[in-house]
């Protein structure tokens, strides 16, 4: 992989959050937004003529918590949600999730170190704390939506999530290109997980740069090895103008643990 070009002014600008633009923490409140980086987005945003978008799998009111006063166009929950560059909002309805929210609490109550996420379309049952419940927690996740053909499970970073089939951030990234300000642009889209992988996969057939965050094998024909990787890369996209100062949990992709 190389490194990637500098990020141009006829760019449509795609961007993960967790692992990506800040780093990854051991629950999902305690990451920590470096100082810096808001500034940093607005002026990217209106650099571009508004054709920045955050595709995450958080939910996007979180995102907009996270980032405030900003609020980016928005794929959330790996594109459940959309909000396009006008603010208009859409969600897909939300399936039927309690026997998956009954098997991920009743695991999470006989391990304490798993943590379950209740998001609008989606169930994630994080493992970070316990690694090695890995199987376990697949085997379950599986298991309850084996014969449910409109669920289907994703494995990101220590975490497995039902979610809606179908719906991914290749999906959300083709949707914003279909649209003003980002159509006709040049897709460039940054992310650190497999589940970015489907991103990845839309952007380079259309001449686009793909960016993968970290190690690990991926589509992508770019590579910066950390969030703080990717600040500077999208600070030095300004030119002259001065770069912020980083700050904050972005030096790497995951969070310390204790020795």
């Amino acid at each position: 992989m190389q490194m990637p070009p500098r990020l141009g002014s006829d760019a449509a600008l795609f961007l993960d959050f967790d692992g990506t633009l800040v780093g990854i923490a051991e629950t999902p409140e305690a990451i920590e937004v470096p100082q810096g980086l808001v500034a940093l987005l607005t002026h990217l945003h209106a650099w571009l003529g508004g054709a920045l978008a955050v595709v995450s799998g958080r939910q996007i009111d979180v995102l907009d918590r996270f980032l405030a006063p900003l609020r980016l166009p928005a794929a959330g929950e790996h594109g459940v949600q959309r909000r396009d560059a006008s603010g208009n909002m859409r969600e897909q309805s939300p399936p039927d999730l309690q026997a998956v929210l009954d098997v991920a609490n009743h695991l999470a109550g006989n391990y304490p170190d798993l943590l379950v996420e209740r998001k609008h379309a989606a169930v994630a049952l994080h493992y970070r704390r316990a690694p090695q419940l890995e199987s376990l927690c697949r085997n379950a996740m599986l298991g309850i939506i084996a014969k449910e053909p409109r669920l289907e499970l994703l494995h990101g970073k220590a975490v497995f999530e039902v979610k809606p089939a179908g719906v991914n951030k290749g999906v959300a990234i083709d949707e914003f290109m279909r649209e003003q300000p980002f159509a006709g642009r040049v897709p460039v889209f940054a992310g650190d997980d497999t589940t970015d992988e489907s991103g990845f996969a839309v952007v380079q057939p259309r001449g686009g740069v793909a960016i993968k965050v970290g190690a690990g094998p991926s589509l992508a024909q770019h590579r910066l090895e950390s969030p703080l990787a990717v600040f500077e890369w999208l600070a030095n996209a300004r030119g002259s103008q001065p770069l912020p100062t980083p700050a904050g949990n972005i030096s790497t992709n995951e969070p310390r643990r204790p020795a």
